[in-house]
């Protein structure tokens, strides 16, 4: 091949090249899309269904077809600018209609425009999330199956504690037992997920997530770690754990309650007063946080703590500043410090 020959193939590349990204750039550039508005109150509203694993094309092309957007193309440009669009759920999704693809996007992230959405809180209960399935259509004996054929982690025989705190939407014919399994599924892939299922050591992946759930229960996120210390610090010697927390868990019962001294006589194998050791199992969901500090506990010799006031956490391994630091509580309480 002459010279020649080769430079006139090189300049036809290049015309070829340039001409094949002036079209890419010019079809991105010119979606048509709605300018963004303000969206008055009334304003027309479309209920679209978007399927579990939906592209960010297949979801533009829902929102063309439903009048909510000028294009799917215009759609899809945002979505790939934006990570977020990633966590678009599953499911139904309230729309403006005749909105920007911008508009559209934030509007399918917010969990108001979710109908029937299932909130699982930090801490909340299976029968907590027994009840929002139902109300969100599930039938009692449905859900019953479905826990009873939930796929767990091995060595896991209950799924309370893993039941990931998060918000949820399915798509129209979701199971119960799928939706269930999603929560179990999402616990597996979070981070702190993982790490406690791959613990190993004194304390196995069940009882780390029961010690999660009951630091859960008992502290303020900046008092995990140290909350969860001092669980540790009483298990290891064989000092009764004696935390309300678990009471409350029996009789359903959520807040700053005053717990009676007869409370405490329950033979539940959840009543930390009379049986010593851990529950046998977690008394609620746990979020990240608490999971992260079941496993990194903080440095302390702390054996006992308690709040004497909203906010006020305190920590100690000398059981006479801890009653002196409960006089202070028992008259912040009656003073009506915790309604």
């Amino acid at each position: 091949m002459n010279r020649y020959l080769r430079l006139a193939l090189a300049f036809l590349f290049i015309a070829v090249l340039t001409f094949s990204i002036h079209l890419v750039r010019s079809n991105v550039s010119t979606a048509p899309d709605f300018q963004a508005k303000q969206i008055s109150q009334g304003a027309p509203v479309v209920v679209i269904e978007i399927p579990a694993g939906a592209s960010g094309s297949q979801v533009g092309d829902i929102l063309f077809k439903a009048g909510i957007i000028k294009s799917s193309l215009a759609y899809f440009r945002t979505a790939v600018a934006d990570l977020r669009s990633s966590q678009v759920a599953p499911g139904a999704h309230q729309l403006n209609t005749k909105i920007s693809s911008r508009q559209a996007l934030e509007q399918l992230l917010d969990p108001a425009r979710i109908p029937n959405l299932i909130k699982i809180l930090e801490g909340g209960w299976n029968s907590e999330v027994v009840t929002s399935l139902i109300n969100y259509g599930f039938s009692k004996n449905e859900i019953s199956k479905a826990l009873k054929d939930l796929v767990l982690p091995k060595g896991f025989t209950n799924s309370e504690g893993l039941l990931f705190p998060a918000q949820y939407t399915f798509a129209k014919n979701t199971t119960a037992l799928e939706a269930l399994q999603a929560m179990v599924n999402r616990f597996r892939s979070e981070k702190s997920g993982q790490k406690l299922l791959a613990a190993s050591g004194k304390y196995s992946p069940q009882q780390l997530l029961v010690i999660a759930s009951i630091v859960q229960a008992e502290g303020d996120t900046k008092d995990f770690a140290k909350v969860s210390r001092v669980i540790r610090n009483r298990l290891e010697i064989s000092m009764p754990l004696q935390l309300d927390s678990t009471v409350h868990y029996i009789k359903k019962v959520r807040g700053q309650i005053f717990l009676s001294t007869n409370s405490t006589l329950s033979n539940s194998a959840y009543n930390t007063y009379k049986h010593y050791g851990l529950p046998p199992s977690p008394i609620g969901n746990p979020g990240a946080a608490a999971v992260d500090a079941a496993l990194n506990p903080a440095t302390g010799d702390w054996l006992f703590f308690i709040t004497v006031a909203p906010g006020d956490t305190r920590f100690t391994r000398s059981s006479d500043e801890f009653l002196t630091w409960k006089a202070l509580y028992e008259k912040n309480r009656k003073a009506g410090a915790f309604k």
